[in-house]
């Protein structure tokens, strides 16, 4: 039996505006932490670019015969 993948099993994957909120809130508070950067200005910069580079693709599963 094959196990379901996370995007069909994670609600927050499902939903693309939660996933790209969530994935700018989590990496918007590591850089934080790293960089000493203000949060503003980095989450900022993140929601200008979210359309651009946070978008989750579904991987195509390979054939095995």
């Amino acid at each position: 039996m094959r196990k379901k993948s996370l995007f069909k099993t994670n609600r927050y994957l499902k939903n693309p505006e939660k996933y790209q909120d969530a994935l700018i809130t989590n990496v918007s508070s590591s850089t934080v932490i790293e960089t000493n950067a203000s949060v503003q200005a980095v989450t900022e910069k993140l929601a200008a670019a979210k359309s651009r580079i946070f978008h989750a693709t579904r991987p195509k599963r390979k054939q095995n015969f």
